[in-house]
Order: C-alpha cells, then structure tokens, then sequence
C-alpha cells in the first residue's frame, strides 16, 4: 500500500468514524424520545423531551447521513480515479463540517435552539446555531470540490474517456446536494440576522418554502448515497455484474433533475401556495419514483444473472443463492426490503387527498424513519463492514456480532416505523412529548407507542454493536486484510453508455433550471403577498 493510499484512507476515516459517533449518540436520543413518548421515561426539565427531540433529528438526518455519504464519495472517488493528490480539499471540508457540528449541537444542548431539524420560524433559536447548521453546509460543498476536481482531472486527462461509474454517481450526488443546499442557505440568509435581532421580523411562510426546496432533496441525497454502494459495490458480494452502465448513469441524472422540484408537496396544508404549484410538485414528485423503480429492476436483473451464472433458475433459487450470511451484504439488502415499505409510504404523502389525513399524524415519522434507517441506514451499516477492513488493512471484528447488527436493526425499524404508521392512521399526533391528550385519547395509541418504544430499544441495541464491531475492527484486530478494492463490472458485450449520459455537468445546469422554474412562481407570489412579519417565539 502506497503512502498515498493510506493518506486517501485516513481522511475516509476520519469521516466515517464522524458519522459512527453522530449515530450513537443520534441513538441514544431517540430510546429516549421513544420512551417518552410511551410515558416509560420523563424527561428532566433541565433536558426536555423536544430538545431530546431537536438533537436525534440533527444528528441523525444531518450529521451521520452527511459525514458517512461524504467520506463513502471521496473513497469511490479516490478509488476509481487513482492520481496524486494532496487531498486538501477533503481534509479541509471535514474540519469545517466538524466546527459547524459542533457549534450547532452547543447550541442545542444549552437549551438554545429548541426548533426540531426542520428550523425554520417562527420557533426562533440562537444565531449560533443556524450559523453552525451553515458551515456544516459549506464543508460539504468544499467536499464536493474535491469530487468535482478529481472528475474534472479525469477528463482532461483521458479525453472522450468515461468518468468511471463510482466517480460519476459521486459527483452527480453532490452536484445534486449543491443545487438543493442553495434553498437553505437562502433560508439563512433570513434567519440569521432575525436571530440576531436586526430585522423586526420574517416571513415564516417564506423560511418553510426555502427549507423543503432543500428537506425534500435532503431525501433524496441519502438515497443517491445508498444507490452509489447498491451499484457499485454490492454486486461484488455476490460475484455479480452491473446490469447496464448506461442505466445507473440515466438513473442518477433523473435523480439529478427531478429531487429538487418536490418539496412543496410538504406544504400542501400551508397557506399561501396556489393549488397549481402544488399540483405541479406533485407530479414531479411521482416523476422521481421512477429512477427508484429503474433501480428495483436493475438490482434483481444482477442477482438474476448471478444466480444464472450459478446454474439456478427461478425467483426462490435466486434469492437463496445470495450470501445472506455476509452482514456487508445483509444491510443493504435488508434496506432495499424495507424501502418498499418506504416507497409506498412516499407515493401516499405526495397524494393531496390522502396526504391531508396523515400529515399531522404519527405516519409521517413513521415513513421517515422508515426510508432514513431502511435502504440509508441499514446500507451505510453494511457496507461500513467492507469498507472498514479495506480502510484499515484489518480484518473485521467479530462479524457474527455485524451479521445480527444488521437482523437487530431490520426487526426494530420494521417494528418501529409499522407501529408509527398504524398508530397515524389512528390518529395518533406528531411532534408532541404528549400523546395521551390528558386522558381522553383512545387507548391504541398508547399501546403502539410502547411497540414503538420496544423497537427502539432494539435499535439502540443494535447502534451499540455496530459501535463495538467498527471500534474493535480499528483497534484490535491486526493487519493483513487485503486492502485491494474492486468495483462492480457491467455484463460484458452491453453497449456503453450513450454520450449524452456522460456530459454530467451540462445536465447540472439543466437541473438548476428547472429547479429555478419550479420555484419561481411560488417565491414570487410569496415575496408579493408577504403577509404579517412574525417576531418569532420560544415555547421551551
């Protein structure tokens, strides 16, 4: 191993083991929340339960699913594209991210920023805070500098040459999460100087449409994550190939245009918004199942022409013929389970009608956790198991403990989010410490609060020994792991992936245009019917 590589490896590192840390302690707050919720545990008022809330959803939806995304695209970057590089820029982003990190959850654990992770007004927290949230921002898009220069490296050096497969899908997520991220800078760009008191108020309604321009992409980041490792790596746990090249290249340029023009179908019970706009986002948002159900068919057609490789023929011969005993595959394929689950509760919130009798409910945080911990989570756990060894030269600790890792968090998110879902359909209310309405409110709901509670106990359960295996990995076991990585291949003799598909930068520009027209008409209604600026307010 060159010294070059063992650099790459150390900044991967540094990332990853960032991202383990936010999802214990992301863990931990939500046992609590659960317990809460199930009346099992009061929160003391010195750490009540939304800031216990405030703080799992940070370090779960932002912390751990950015670090870990970002420290999975340098490595298939660096990896795919071997050259010399001082990896400046990959080192920087991360100390940024860090500062940002740690600046936002000071604010929070102070008491100081009780607004949930979808900040926007009128809950009003410390400036501090949204400050912190923005130069996490700003570390990701010095991240994504990195993997923007080795691709742009990449071609100047092998004109008419492809981008390699990981390379590109790295890049076009992280071109997808700068166009998204621009909606919540443009929050800050609000939010900060009414924090600090020197505008007389804000426009809530405005700061709502600017966080899920980028809340909804935010989605759709993680996913694209989790498609870069189902791709590109999983297939050579089972000695599969790529079904087509040209197909992943289509799938994540459809990512690329269609994640940001949804988000204001989370906005259908708001104010303000025309029912054309929303109509249109909800089109879109169907628009952008289609990529998901290209993968669906891209994924079982490589275990299909593995198993056939194999002499086995049939759906249950296919299935049986994975290694279902290998936890680096285990996790992703748990999570592709778990996201049907997830991807029907999608087309049911971007429905008008029906999403007017959840979303207010129990369901939606169900949904949530479902997509978050299933196809994201359960992935980046799996393929942390593969990755970790090619890091750090070691063999993997205790891979018995890895393999019930991943079937410990498949029953408790499968346990939790169903228990979350049926109760919405109850009626069951979200973002509420009290779900009991003093009493009066039918005692289902209680009864599924403490099914979920019970699920995630046995997620934190199984946080712990993720922990256990990926600290004992880098600590004990001794090198002599073979650190070579291999990515999957296409079917030989399948045509290359058509030009039009490879120019990922011009369609970049052709995403941001239509993320620009698919908001400008609701900004521009919003900036000309502003209503009453809000002072903001402090419940907590």
């Amino acid at each position: 191993m060159t010294e070059a590589v063992r650099a790459e490896n150390r900044v991967v590192i540094a990332h990853v083991y960032t991202a383990t840390a936010a999802i214990v302690l992301g863990a931990v707050f939500g046992a609590l929340q659960g317990m809460s919720r199930a009346s099992a545990f009061n929160a003391p008022a010195w750490f009540d339960y939304y800031r216990i809330l405030t703080m799992h959803g940070v370090l779960m939806a932002l912390v751990f699913t950015t670090f870990f995304i970002c420290g999975l695209s340098l490595f298939v970057t660096y990896r795919s594209i071997p050259r010399p590089r001082k990896m400046i820029l990959g080192w920087l982003g991360w100390w940024v991210m860090l500062l940002g990190v740690v600046m936002a959850a000071f604010e929070i654990l102070a008491g100081n920023a009780t607004v949930l992770y979808t900040f926007y007004a009128p809950l009003k927290a410390s400036p501090w805070f949204y400050i912190g949230a923005t130069i996490l921002i700003i570390g990701t898009w010095i991240v994504a500098a990195e993997i923007f220069e080795n691709v742009l490296w990449f071609r100047k050096n092998n004109p008419g040459v492809p981008v390699p497969l990981p390379a590109f899908t790295a890049a076009a997520t992280f071109l997808m999460w700068w166009i998204a991220t621009l909606g919540v800078v443009g929050e800050m760009y609000f939010l900060i100087p009414w924090a600090f008191g020197w505008t007389p108020g804000i426009n809530v309604m405005l700061t709502r449409m600017l966080f899920w321009y980028f809340g909804h992409p935010l989605v759709y980041f993680w996913i694209m994550g989790a498609y870069i490792c189902w791709y590109n790596i999983v297939p050579k746990f089972y000695n599969g190939k790529l079904f087509s090249d040209g197909l992943t290249r289509l799938t994540f340029i459809m990512l690329l245009l269609l994640s940001t023009p949804v988000g204001i179908h989370h906005e259908f019970m708001e104010p303000g918004i025309s029912s054309t706009w929303k109509m249109l986002h909800t089109v879109t948002t169907y628009g952008v199942a289609i990529p998901s159900f290209i993968t669906a068919f891209a994924i079982f057609a490589s275990f299909e022409i593995a198993a056939r490789l194999q002499g086995r023929r049939g759906f249950w011969q296919t299935v049986t013929s994975l290694p279902w005993n290998d936890p680096a595959f285990c996790g992703p394929a748990y999570g592709m389970l778990l996201f049907i689950l997830g991807g029907f509760g999608g087309l049911v919130n971007a429905s008008y009608s029906m999403d007017t009798l959840v979303h207010n409910t129990i369901w939606i945080v169900g949904h949530f956790h479902v997509t978050v911990g299933g196809p994201v989570a359960l992935t980046f756990l799996g393929i942390s198991y593969w990755m970790i060894p090619k890091l750090t030269g070691r063999a993997l600790w205790k891979p018995d403990w890895a393999l019930w890792q991943t079937r410990t968090w498949f029953i408790g998110m499968l346990v939790m989010s169903m228990s979350m879902h049926i109760a919405g359909l109850l009626g069951a209310p979200r973002r509420t410490a009290e779900v009991s309405y003093l009493g009066s409110a039918p005692n289902e709901w209680l009864g599924y609060m403490l099914v979920a509670a019970a699920g995630g106990l046995l997620l934190l359960t199984s946080i712990l020994m993720f922990a256990a295996v990926a600290i004992g990995t880098l600590v004990v076991n001794e090198k002599g792991e073979d650190t070579t990585v291999e990515f999957a291949q296409p079917v030989a003799g399948t045509e290359p992936a058509p030009r039009m598909l490879q120019s990922l930068f011009r369609w970049g520009v052709v995403a941001l245009i239509v993320a620009v027209l698919a908001y400008a008409g609701p900004l521009l209604e919003m900036l000309h019917n502003p209503g009453f600026l809000a002072p903001g307010m402090r419940t907590w």
